[in-house]
């Protein structure tokens, strides 16, 4: 962390540009058997350890710019201003990370605090480090105000989607000045750490930084919460004290374990941090024991076995010699070689249970797993040197999250919109993964839902959604998806017809998603619809229009009065028609026969003579329930919910009964655009393989002789190829259309 403004135009060195190219020529003359400055030993120890061939004079010079540009600052603790990059530096060798990134971390307060200027960086240094050292550069309040913070977190975010190294550095920063944060005044040690733990945090555990991670995540908890830090603290120091009761001994054991069965591994107790720990201590107090009372901690609870093998094939001899000798927990295992975590993590993870009791959790994972687990993309090396290895990889960082983070904040101009979006899509560290029926594969946050999946194949997608399949089911929108579930989602055919819904925010959960309805609601303010003015939705072809968007319904002698189609018996046009008075001088208009109807009439409700006004329709059109009955097989309702869809209607609620004697029946109420889609719809319907009757239930008492169930006698119906319309009451007459 950079020093104050004010601090700064006290301390600050005056470099000018010609003292600058003094010190870099003076770097120049130096060769590689040339001494290093004392103060980066330790760096290029560690350096050297992960990089032997590693341009040790590139890293001298970056040090000698750093010390003179900022030489007289000083930090909040006293100490010499060049000590933060040294730290930072020092951090970043020891994750493994490249010269080019260790160049830019020595640098990284250089443009900021300091009269050198990123021309000069480049000018010196090259145009990568001038962009790592951008990327990390605050803006300055002076510009921004109050959405500096904000701005910078973006900047810095678009940044990574073309380096990630940039969030690398940003993160090794931000870890030495917490470990400074004492220093600081207490106000802003509490909105440091926030920041830290809402942002930052997440960015470490998504870049599979864990080592980064783990120190943060405890260095917040212990300026956050001081007295459960010190609680939990006191645990692990009181266990630390004691001889090893079960850990060690066990580690021991399966040593000699694999030892005997030739399985090359090192197995070793791996502490828990802090805050794992205390996670752990929360759960065994919420959790009542035996005896009724809280739990306490076990010894198991502050550790877990490493096993680290050298081959993907010795991971699973180890797993099978730990479920044989121990008796693993139903559960507990979790395969992520096979499926790595969306930051790149693999490990097999399992617990076994010990003839004592005590439950033991045992993570194995190769050298190179070990590696990527705990300095993540760091242990990938630098994402623009392509070797002859591996000539497709590309950067680690890009794909998924980062890839989906920086499509939405395009969208963000406003800054507190950004950072309220930024902390939500990052409040969760799980992603699932989902495949489309055309196997398409979607990454999601855990926590999404089928309006989310929508939107991410597409905005357009998005705004025409109206239903969803999962796993085979149709499913309401608002339905969570879970890892590996298989979506389809089925959307209007028209655009003019379509638009999401405001009760979908209460379910979204990625920020795109929620970006995009909100806009699609500001661009669409609702309006009452208008006789004579509302625009029909668009028919698929050969459905005649829809006509007016008026009441499709009107009572002589009773003008201007609230006409309303029951949802009982849902009559559309040409049904005969009778109507009730109800509350308020409404009209309720039922079909002739619908046994409420008669419960009406029977209540001494007041009964009116309907008719239909031709041409007209409601204005969220005729709702109507059919019924389909058929052969049942494999992705039946995934093809009929897809010829529903085809037709531009939409699916309000849709129902299987369970199978009968090999049949099924599947009953769905649509919304129709005109009353002449509805035989259009039920002839698609028909067209299903394995679908043998398609019809509308009529509102009869009775039971219907069929097959499958009990059922009600159809006034509409589709049988073989043909299309029969009664639309009759008792027996009157009705007309037909032959298919």
């Amino acid at each position: 962390m950079t020093i104050e403004a004010e601090a700064g135009k006290r301390s600050r060195s005056r470099l000018s540009r010609a003292s600058l190219g003094r010190a870099g020529r003076a770097a120049l003359l130096a060769t590689g058997r040339a001494p290093l400055p004392d103060a980066i030993e330790p760096i290029v120890e560690a350096h050297r350890r992960h990089h032997p061939q590693a341009d040790l004079a590139l890293l001298g010079r970056a040090y000698r710019t750093a010390e003179a540009s900022h030489r007289g600052q000083t930090r909040k603790s006293g100490e010499p201003f060049i000590t933060h990059p040294l730290a930072v530096t020092m951090i970043l060798a020891q994750l493994g990370a490249g010269t080019t990134t260790l160049v830019a971390s020595l640098l990284h307060d250089t443009v900021e605090d300091t009269e050198v200027t990123l021309d000069q960086v480049a000018e010196e240094f090259g145009p990568e480090v001038a962009y790592l050292v951008d990327g990390v550069t605050k803006l300055e309040k002076v510009d921004f105000g109050a959405a500096a913070e904000a701005e910078t977190f973006r900047k810095m975010l678009v940044a990574t989607g073309d380096d990630v190294r940039v969030m690398v550095i940003k993160l090794a920063d931000r870890l030495h000045n917490m470990r400074t944060i004492r220093h600081m005044k207490p106000a802003s040690r509490i909105r440091i750490a926030k920041v830290t733990r809402d942002v930052l945090i997440p960015l470490a555990e998504r870049l599979g930084i864990q080592v980064l991670k783990a120190e943060l995540e405890d260095i917040v908890f212990a300026t956050l919460h001081p007295e459960e830090y010190a609680r939990t603290g006191a645990l692990i120091a009181a266990y630390d004290e004691r001889p090893e009761e079960l850990l060690q001994p066990f580690a021991d054991g399966l040593t000699r374990q694999l030892a005997e069965t030739g399985v090359p591994a090192t197995v070793t107790v791996r502490p828990r941090h802090c805050v794992s720990v205390h996670r752990v201590l929360l759960k065994r107090t919420s959790a009542a024991g035996p005896d009724g009372l809280p739990q306490d901690l076990q010894p198991a609870d502050f550790g877990r076995l490493l096993v680290v093998v050298e081959e993907n094939a010795d991971c699973y001899a180890v797993l099978g010699e730990l479920h044989t000798c121990w008796t693993p927990l139903p559960g507990e295992f979790k395969d992520f070689i096979a499926g790595p975590k969306f930051n790149l993590y693999q490990s097999l993870h399992t617990a076994v249970a010990l003839p004592t009791g005590e439950v033991v959790e045992v993570l194995v994972r190769t050298r190179e797993m070990h590696r990527v687990a705990e300095f993540g993309v760091v242990a990938l090396g630098d994402p623009h040197q392509v070797g002859p290895e591996d000539p497709e990889r590309t950067d680690p960082a890009r794909p998924g999250w980062l890839s989906r983070l920086l499509e939405w904040q395009q969208e963000t101009p406003d800054p507190d919109t950004f950072w309220s979006a930024l902390t939500s899509d990052l409040s969760d560290d799980r992603e699932i993964t989902a495949v489309t029926e055309q196997g398409e594969t979607l990454h999601l946050p855990a926590g999404a839902s089928c309006v989310d999946a929508a939107y991410l194949l597409g905005e357009e997608t998005g705004h025409r959604c109206l239903g969803a399949r999962v796993n085979g089911r149709l499913v309401a929108l608002s339905t969570t998806l879970g890892d590996g579930d298989v979506l389809a989602v089925l959307t209007e055919q028209s655009h003019e017809a379509s638009g999401p819904a405001a009760e979908w925010l209460e379910h979204v959960r990625t920020p795109a998603a929620r970006l995009a309805i909100e806009r699609w609601l500001a661009e669409h303010p609702a309006r009452l619809p208008e006789p004579d003015a509302g625009a029909a939705k668009p028919a698929p072809a050969g459905v005649p229009s829809a006509g007016r968007r008026q009441a499709p319904v009107t009572v002589p002698g009773r003008s201007g009065g609230i006409v309303r189609l029951s949802r009982c018996c849902t009559p559309v046009p040409p049904d005969e028609l009778t109507g009730y008075l109800i509350r308020g001088g409404a009209v309720a208009v039922h079909r002739t026969d619908c046994p409420v109807g008669e419960l009406l009439r029977e209540a001494g409700r007041e009964p009116v003579r309907p008719c239909w006004v031709p041409g007209a329709a409601p204005a969220d059109g005729f709702r109507v329930t059919l019924r389909a009955e058929a052969l049942n097989r494999p992705r039946l309702l995934a093809d009929l919910t897809a010829a529903i869809s085809a037709q531009g209607v939409g699916i309000i609620a849709a129902e299987v009964e369970p199978p009968q004697q090999l049949r099924v029946r599947h009953s769905y109420t649509v919304e129709l655009p005109a009353a002449a889609t509805l035989p259009l719809l039920m002839r698609a319907m028909l067209r299903v393989s394995g679908v043998y009757d398609v019809y509308r239930p009529g509102p009869a008492r009775g039971n219907r002789d069929d097959p499958v169930g009990a059922g009600v006698r159809p006034s509409w119906g589709i049988r073989g190829r043909s299309v029969a319309f009664t639309g009759r009451s008792g027996s009157g007459a009705g007309h037909g259309l032959q298919g």
